[in-house]
């Protein structure tokens, strides 16, 4: 199992802190994907350790945070947005890397929850995986695979295998572009030099 402490916790922490531009009706984080859609595949360099809350996969440690690499003049409230969706989108792959060196086969990846909701933050993930990505009809996982497992409880089904088959379906798969995932496989080489480098900087609270 892998696991990312401050994934969609980045995004919200952004909204928090920063706003999510203009009310205009929408849902603030359409909204913020909008805006990050404005800025070119790898934030112009701008990087994101998506550390806030310390990290478990693949840094066991409590002590992690997060931080902005890379900054400069040029960049925007644009740049800082998508680059935190591609930061939480490298630190999954470690996960993936983490499965490769173990010789764990990975066939497919499907995406759940609110990382799966926006287009912008769908094709980050197919870029930076360098697989397609698959969404389901029913994008509730956790929940709806507690409803599953209760149906398996009381009879519904007579296996989880029997269930899936019966009520888990992809409804729309998104392919990586090779360019933008050539450019993504780069950028990911510089984030992974990121948690080392921080470790050596000491926080004082």
């Amino acid at each position: 199992m892998g696991v990312t402490q401050g994934a969609g916790l980045s995004v919200r922490w952004f909204r928090d802190q920063f706003g999510a531009g203009k009310d205009d009706g929408r849902d603030p984080y359409e909204r913020l994907l909008e805006e990050a859609s404005k800025v070119p595949p790898g934030a112009d360099g701008l990087l994101w350790a998506p550390y806030l809350m310390g990290e478990r996969t693949p840094h066991l440690d409590p002590d992690a945070r997060g931080a902005l690499v890379g900054i400069t003049a040029q960049h925007t409230r644009a740049h800082v947005i998508r680059a935190i969706l591609e930061g939480v989108a490298f630190s999954l792959r470690d996960s993936l890397t983490l499965f490769k060196d173990m010789g764990v086969p990975i066939t497919s990846i499907r995406l759940g929850g609110g990382g799966a909701r926006g287009r912008l933050w769908q094709q980050i993930q197919a870029d930076i995986y360098g697989m397609p990505v698959e969404l389901l009809e029913a994008d509730e996982g956790a929940a709806y695979g507690a409803a599953l497992l209760a149906g398996v409880g009381t009879g519904v089904w007579p296996s989880v295998d029997a269930a899936c088959e019966e009520k888990v379906h992809v409804a729309k798969t998104v392919e990586p572009d090779p360019s933008i995932a050539a450019r993504m496989n780069m950028q990911y080489k510089e984030y992974r030099k990121l948690y080392p480098a921080l470790r050596g900087v000491r926080h004082w609270f």
